[in-house]
């Protein structure tokens, strides 16, 4: 067990580097399995979510090596086995061996994956698109067997525009005979990353970023390199960073245009900031003018910054509002907010937030990685030591985050308990 230990009240100078995405690299590792070749993935970031993954590959029989950020992945020899539940709970993003493993095998067993609890988290629309390319599915308790004698292209109709059914959908459909068409697929950057790659092996996918994917089957897939996009969520929350604590801080290797739905609600909070090609630098706001957030799929305003900016706008001069259309349960850090000394109601899917002067320090709890970034950016701002239990959720998704805040001026340590 490890505990972040915070002293705020500093501002904060200088430049933070955003690493490659999460949301990316947790679906482009599980993807390279679909070739028997070399597949090297650059600008890989170094989070336990990857960690997690190396080893269920490791598992299954890949050969992996790290360099830096770099990961080369050959699974000629892996033995599609079951996977356990004790390394497939580790993270939600194992449900990509799923689609990978079906659309190499026609067979895939494995236990239901974990991840942060923010909600229901259903994976029937995963389940709907491999049904529709003529898998048959059993279920037993927490474990999953999708078998299919071949795998034929179909129409997949999607109900709710899902990043993670969209990339299974195409994983598990490469390779199948015929041609694929997802529709309402999800449009997020990731999804283009993951069919990039796909495409770099040999696929032939067409539409990625749309509502509507078209994938001819192919016999095989050979080698390929992809580099990993810079993490729009992590340069979101490095971004609400400097408009609490920014003198001003430079966020670089970023793609503004990831980011813009962020950015417009910066600009209507009166955050002073200059935009370059591939930075962003931001000053602290003295006043912070209160706004109303809804999240919604991308392009819109991202569920991942919906608890991030619920910490700028508990200093708003005015009442604001945040409706979370996503997830029911992505609220667990108001709690330790007001505990912090924010004034904060929750009102069924949305919050009402009162702005007040200043935060103070206090002892508070991680219940998830979004949580955990909300927290920790109290932390920096308020008056006060913040020690925030849980931490582990937060090194799930923030690669370095000690080395990077403190560079910037930011007193903060990792300690365990």
């Amino acid at each position: 067990m490890k505990k972040l230990i915070i002293h705020g009240g500093e501002y904060l100078l200088g430049t933070i580097h955003i690493s490659g995405a999460k949301n990316s690299a947790v679906a482009l590792v599980p993807a390279s399995l679909l070739s028997d070749d070399e597949i090297i993935i650059d600008n890989i970031p170094n989070i336990t979510d990857i960690d997690a993954l190396d080893e269920i590959l490791t598992y299954l029989g890949a050969t992996i090596e790290r360099i830096d950020s770099r990961m080369v992945i050959k699974s000629k020899n892996i033995e599609n086995k079951e996977i356990p539940e004790n390394i497939s709970k580790k993270l939600r993003a194992s449900y990509y061996f799923m689609g990978a493993l079906l659309g190499k095998y026609k067979k895939v067993e494995m236990y239901f994956p974990g991840g942060c609890a923010i909600g229901k988290r259903p994976i029937d629309q995963h389940l709907k698109a491999f049904e529709a390319l003529g898998a048959k599915i059993q279920i037993e308790g927490n474990k999953y067997r999708i078998e299919a004698q071949e795998l034929i292209g179909n129409d997949i109709y999607l109900d709710c525009a899902s990043v993670g059914a969209t990339i299974n959908a195409m994983l598990a459909s490469v390779k199948a005979i015929g041609k694929t068409k997802i529709h309402n697929a999800a449009k997020e950057p990731e999804i283009v990353n993951v069919a990039t790659l796909l495409n770099n092996m040999g696929a032939a996918i067409e539409g990625a970023g749309t509502s509507e994917i078209s994938i001819q089957g192919v016999e095989k897939l050979g080698k390929s390199y992809i580099e990993v996009i810079p993490d729009r969520i992590e340069a979101g929350t490095y971004m609400i960073l400097g408009a609490l604590v920014g003198n001003p801080l430079t966020i670089d290797n970023m793609i503004p245009n990831h980011v813009e739905s962020l950015i417009s609600k910066l600009k209507e909070m009166g955050v002073q900031y200059e935009l370059n090609q591939n930075s962003i630098t931001i000053w602290h706001a003295n006043e912070i003018s209160p706004t109303h957030v809804t999240t919604a799929v991308y392009p819109g305003f991202p569920t991942d910054l919906q608890q991030p900016v619920t910490t700028l706008l508990a200093f708003s001069n005015g009442i604001s509002k945040i409706t979370e259309t996503i997830y029911e349960n992505r609220f667990q850090n108001v709690e330790y907010l007001n505990k912090m000394g924010a004034n904060i109601k929750i009102i069924d899917d949305t919050l009402e937030i009162k702005g007040v002067p200043c935060l103070y320090g206090n002892t508070v709890k991680a219940t998830d990685l979004r949580a955990g970034a909300c927290l920790f950016l109290a932390g920096l701002k308020a008056h006060g030591t913040t020690e925030i239990e849980n931490v582990e959720y937060v090194l799930r998704g923030y690669e370095n985050i000690i080395q990077k805040l403190s560079q910037v001026g930011a007193k903060i340590e990792l300690q365990e308990i």
